[in-house]
C-alpha cells in the first residue's frame, strides 16, 4: 500500500460541488484560519471507510499524506493513524509521530477527530507536561490539540488537566480556542457539574462570551442567565 493509492482512491470519491461548500465552511480564504486548504468534497464517514481499507499503511507513507495541501489527504492519513494506534504495540511511536507532525494537523476537524484518540489516550497513565507546552504554543492548532486531547481524561472522570489548560487558554484571542475550551468544560459538567461550576465561579467574569456560552449550554435557564450576567 502507498500514499499514492490512497490519493487515487480519494480523487475518485471527490465531489466538486461539495468541495466548494467545504472551502467556504472551513474558512479557506486569504487571511482566514484555513487559508490555502484544498478540498476534494468527501464526507467524513466515507473517509473513515478509506482509512480502514488502508489501515496497514506505513508511517512514512502516512507522512506523505499529512504533507499534502489537500484536506482529505491529511484527514485520511490521521484517521489511518488512529486505526494503527488502536491495534499497535508501539503506541509511543505513534504518539511521537503525531506530535512530530502537528504542523500538518492544521484545521479544527483534523484536531477534533484525532487528538484525544491518540495523544489523549496515550497520556492517560503518563506525564502530561507536553500538553502544557502545546497550550502555551504560538500555534492555534497546537493549542487546540492541548485542550481537545483532554477529552480522553474527562471520559475517565479526570478533570484536573482540562481545568488547568482551560485556565491557561482563558485569555486566548481566537474564537476556535474559545469554542474548544467551552466544549471541554461542558464535557466536564456532564460528568460532574459541580466541578465545572467551581471553575466558572472563579473565572466566568473574564471568560470570552463564546467560551462561556459553550460551557453552560447544558445548564438550566436560571443558571445560564446567572453565569452570563457575570461576563
Amino acid at each position: 500500500m502507498t500514499s499514492e493509492k490512497v490519493k487515487k482512491e480519494l480523487e475518485r470519491l471527490g465531489n466538486p460541488g461539495q468541495a466548494k461548500l467545504l472551502q467556504r465552511f472551513f474558512k479557506t480564504g486569504k487571511g482566514q484560519y484555513g487559508e490555502g486548504d484544498i478540498f476534494l468534497g468527501i464526507k467524513v464517514p466515507v473517509q473513515r471507510e478509506v482509512a480502514k481499507k488502508f489501515r496497514t499503511l506505513e508511517l512514512n507513507e502516512i507522512r506523505k499524506l499529512l504533507e499534502s495541501r489537500i484536506h482529505e489527504h491529511r484527514l485520511v492519513g490521521l484517521l489511518i493513524l488512529v486505526e494503527k494506534y488502536t491495534k499497535s504495540d508501539d503506541k509511543k511511536g505513534i504518539a511521537d509521530f503525531y506530535l512530530a507532525n502537528t504542523k500538518n494537523i492544521n484545521n479544527w476537524d483534523l484536531v477534533d477527530l484525532t487528538s484525544h484518540r491518540i495523544l489523549g489516550e496515550y497520556l492517560l497513565d503518563k506525564d502530561r507536561s507536553v500538553l502544557y507546552r502545546l497550550a502555551k504554543s504560538e500555534d492555534l492548532w497546537e493549542k487546540r490539540i492541548s485542550i481537545i486531547a483532554t477529552a480522553a481524561f474527562i471520559r475517565e472522570n479526570d478533570f484536573k488537566d482540562t481545568l488547568k489548560i482551560s485556565e491557561i487558554l482563558l485569555n486566548d484571542s481566537h474564537d476556535l480556542i474559545h469554542k474548544a475550551v467551552g466544549w471541554m468544560l461542558r464535557e466536564v459538567g456532564k460528568k460532574d457539574q459541580r466541578a465545572e461550576e467551581k471553575f466558572l465561579d472563579k473565572h466566568a467574569g473574564r471568560m470570552p462570551r463564546t467560551m462561556l456560552r459553550y460551557a453552560i449550554e447544558k445548564f438550566d435557564e436560571k443558571k445560564r442567565k446567572y453565569y452570563m450576567a457575570l461576563s
